[in-house]
């Protein structure tokens, strides 16, 4: 056995041993393979024989590389994947160790790695991706990312250093698409329909101004946050022409979206079965990577139309009889699509609130006085807000309107989720289905009692 060897295998049964004590197992061999071997990902990486693609952004990252996954698998590729969204340094070396054999060899012809934003910097350089996808960057978790600039920067550095990866970028995000400015064959993606469009930008809009001369955007239409159609009229700066786009686009709700999108060497009609234009923006992305890698669009259309929802990103399972949709929410933008959603279905809404501030939620919880719950103020039939930061959440909504005798403040996950399925109603438009919008950690606990009560299946968290 090879020293690289004994070390992957050191570390493989440290995570055998941490998922039989009940810790899990995703992050921590990882963790040690990279103290043993501290070049590990670039050296695992390179032994893939189709090279690897990269994801970040700050919304829908693991949702982007799930549909990015169901497109590659129909072309015959075995990819590495870390699919749990183990997105950190450790993640990606244990996904890498996962796949290793005993000398080396990689169970896998290529990787396919969503990367924490601010780890972005650190793990590329030792990939050498052939593709990087940045899809998008709004304002969260202010007490560890700080201001988007600081991220922008360093995804600037990221991208000089690797000029021989394709770049897909957001053609809407003005922050993303300013990095491939210059780049001779940068992939962009971005809607077209301007029946998408909002009545003005609103409040949690992150990128109002030019990165090149600092003057405001001025925007012909805005979809999503501060993702849109805009233009410098300083500096003449304006929205790169993309692609791959979304030409048309019908949100059905909770049901999903239809799209036709047009693709470089084809235009299709797809039925996406995950809700919201958030999604869609994750689709274009998934589509505009694969494509740059050569995939049809026959497998584009196959595999966007067969992708399931990632744990706890409108994902659905049963529980007393009442059907549970999951709803991850954790900054303004985000949050602001999955009530623009809600607010698509007819009737009102049961709704579980579950705040917390754990390092991984960003310990600042401000940004919900940023996400516009007033939108859904008045659809609300009953609120129960739990977790850490419950009665924050609770003055949140009855300053945006919900009732206060709708509204119940209970700290315990557990008990909160009893009594807010206890109350659905049965029947009726919305009748019968309970809304969880959970922070991250959050969405990690309700998925873990949710596991526990044998209603949804173990993750890979």
């Amino acid at each position: 056995m090879t020293l690289l060897g004994a070390k992957l295998a050191a570390a493989r049964a440290a995570g055998a041993v941490s998922r039989r004590s009940g810790r899990g197992g995703t992050s921590l061999p990882g963790k040690l393979l990279l103290r043993m071997e501290p070049g590990a990902v670039g050296e695992l990486a390179g032994r893939l024989a189709n090279g690897s693609a990269v994801i970040s952004a700050t919304n829908g990252k693991t949702t982007t590389a799930a549909m990015v996954a169901s497109i590659l698998e129909r072309g015959g590729h075995q990819l590495v994947h870390n699919r749990a969204g183990a997105n950190m340094a450790g993640g990606i070396a244990g996904t890498l160790l996962e796949a290793a054999g005993s000398g080396g060899s990689i169970a896998g012809d290529m990787g396919l790695f969503e990367i924490d934003e601010f780890w972005l910097d650190q793990l590329v350089p030792q990939i050498r991706p052939r593709a990087l996808l940045l899809a998008n960057l709004f304002r969260d978790q202010l007490d560890r990312y700080g201001e988007l600039d600081t991220i922008a920067d360093r995804w600037a550095g990221v991208v000089a250093d690797v000029q021989d990866t394709i770049l897909v970028l957001n053609a809407d995000d003005p922050l993303v698409a300013d990095l491939g400015r210059d780049r001779e064959g940068a992939v962009f993606f971005g809607v077209e329909d301007p029946a998408m469009a909002l009545a003005g930008m609103q409040h949690a809009a992150d990128s109002k101004h030019c990165r090149r001369c600092g003057a405001p955007y001025v925007y012909d239409y805005v979809f999503l946050g501060h993702l849109g159609h805009y233009h410098c009229d300083a500096c003449g700066a304006a929205r790169p022409a993309p692609s791959v786009a979304a030409q048309r686009v019908v949100l059905d709700g909770l049901a999903g979206a239809r799209l036709t999108l047009r693709l470089p060497t084809a235009t299709v009609d797809v039925r996406l079965p995950l809700p919201g234009l958030y999604n869609v923006y994750n689709a274009l992305a998934a589509a505009a990577l694969t494509t740059a890698l050569g995939a049809p669009p026959a497998d584009v259309v196959a595999g966007l139309e067969a992708v399931s929802a990632a744990f706890g990103r409108a994902e659905t399972v049963r529980i007393s009889g009442h059907e549970l949709l999951l709803l991850l929410v954790k900054n303004p933008a985000g949050a602001n699509e999955v009530l623009r959603t809600l607010a698509l279905e007819a009737g009102e809404h049961d709704l579980l609130a579950v705040l917390n501030d754990h390092t991984a939620d960003g310990r600042d919880i401000s940004w919900v006085w940023d996400a516009d719950f007033e939108l859904l103020a008045g659809r609300l039939r009953r609120v129960t807000c739990s977790g850490t930061r419950a009665a924050e959440m609770a003055l949140r909504l009855k300053y945006a309107g919900v009732p206060e005798e709708r509204l119940v403040v209970e700290p315990s996950l557990s008990a909160g989720l009893d009594g807010a399925v206890a109350a659905v109603p049965e029947g009726g438009p919305g009748g019968g289905r309970l809304v969880a919008i959970p922070t991250y950690t959050a969405m990690l606990e309700l998925r873990r009692e949710l596991v526990a009560r044998g209603v949804a299946k173990d993750s890979f968290e």
